[in-house]
């Protein structure tokens, strides 16, 4: 067993020596040359789809030349590329760096609306679209913040070119947390958890009215407190039922 052990030991140092040789080579392979010269070819990339290759351009300048004319939007372009690759983690680094360094800069309202995009991106699941899942019970951690995202770029800058299509986001990200709190609300029916059914319920009913979860939390309202024996809340929710889905 110790000796299964060390083999595995060695084999994992030997990987993580591979992969820092790897990490090291690419940084040696960008050339030495002007920053336009690099500029030039990191945008080149980032127009041909090629992120990985531009961020290594795009690290290498923000290495070297931190100071320089291109300063700025080198870290703005690396955030994009870092959000092309669903590198999660140093796109929101960047943003958050962006933003500290340069609070009046005018790009401030793009940096916010990457923000939202990336934390976006990494609540959504590839697999579940690949086979067509509906998973509305996951995590939405980072779909509230995403949300939240979106919300700070309208309120500090309500006139953004980016504003139009963060307020169409808002609408899908309200859909998925309303769901998300819908599942929840059955969950604790399906445990006979009646009084949590009904107040998630209600929860719902309150903070997504205008999505299509409205008449499923009102009817779980009407079945929980009916169960529970209050009656005039269970009355009180089929009239609000019936008066908004006088067909259902």
């Amino acid at each position: 067993m110790a000796k299964q052990r060390s083999v595995w030991l060695t084999l994992t140092l030997a990987l993580a020596l591979t992969a820092t040789g790897c990490s090291s080579t690419k940084k040696d392979e960008v050339p030495d040359e002007p920053p336009e010269v690099l500029y030039q070819d990191a945008q080149a990339r980032l127009q041909a789809g090629n992120f990985i290759r531009a961020a290594e351009l795009l690290e290498a300048m923000d290495s070297r030349y931190p100071f320089g004319a291109y300063s700025n939007q080198v870290q703005l372009d690396l955030i994009y590329a870092y959000y092309k690759q669903d590198d999660t983690a140093r796109a929101l680094a960047n943003i958050d760096r962006f933003i500290r360094l340069n609070p009046n800069h005018p790009s401030v309202d793009y940096a916010q609306y990457m923000r939202g995009l990336t934390n976006m991106a990494t609540d959504h699941n590839f697999f579940q679209e690949l086979l067509n899942v509906d998973r509305a019970d996951r995590d939405p951690a980072y779909a509230r913040q995403a949300f939240a995202d979106f919300r700070q770029l309208l309120r500090q800058y309500p006139d953004s070119v980016y504003a139009a299509d963060a307020r169409a986001r808002m609408v899908a990200l309200k859909n998925r947390l309303a769901k998300y709190d819908l599942a929840v609300a059955r969950f604790y029916m399906k445990r006979g958890a009646w009084l949590a059914a009904a107040n998630r319920a209600k929860f719902v009913v309150q903070s997504y009215p205008d999505t299509d979860t409205l008449q499923p939390a009102l009817q779980i309202m009407a079945e929980a407190y009916s169960t529970l024996g209050l009656t005039n809340m269970a009355n009180n929710a089929k009239a609000v039922l019936k008066a908004n889905f006088p067909a259902g």
